[in-house]
């Protein structure tokens, strides 16, 4: 399920029939993480260094990838942030600004309930904010069903 309501914020819920390191692995190995996002990343995630990469997803192929590792709990939470501009780069926006991705692991009888949460949007003009908004819940439905085609596999 995702929140439609919040301006600033997107989250989306997931129940996996995969064990949590399963899903930790898909999640965190950069291989694998590309794999099922359809991203191919020039090297891992490792909290505070950048990663680098271009996104293979079919008609996204020109759009490059930067993160910055923000937090890696084992098998509980893994964070990275994006710049705005990575989808809007007619604005101009601060240097700190970004994006925030989480993804937190529970433990569930069936698997892992992922939840997913993007949260920074308010950084994007009024003009532009609910259509990012909108295309990055999209975004998040198409890729709650590739993670689960992978880790449940």
């Amino acid at each position: 399920m995702s929140t439609h309501e919040d301006p600033d914020r997107i989250e989306k819920v997931v129940e996996l029939a995969a064990p949590v390191a399963r899903v930790w692995r898909a999640l965190t190995d950069h291989e694998a993480f590309g794999q099922w996002f359809r991203v191919h990343l020039d090297n891992p995630f490792e909290v505070g260094a950048t990663t680098t990469g271009h996104i293979t997803y079919p008609g996204h192929e020109d759009m490059q990838w930067i993160s910055v590792t923000e937090r890696m709990e084992p098998e509980r939470l893994f964070a990275f942030s994006w710049p705005p501009s990575a989808v809007d780069p007619d604005t101009a926006y601060d240097s700190d600004a970004k994006i925030i991705t989480a993804f937190r692991l529970e433990p569930t009888e069936r698997g892992t309930r992922l939840t997913i949460t993007e949260s920074g949007f308010l950084q994007f003009p009024d003009s532009k904010r609910h259509e990012v908004l909108r295309a990055n819940m999209e975004g998040w439905d198409i890729q709650a069903g590739n993670i689960a085609a992978y880790v449940e596999a």
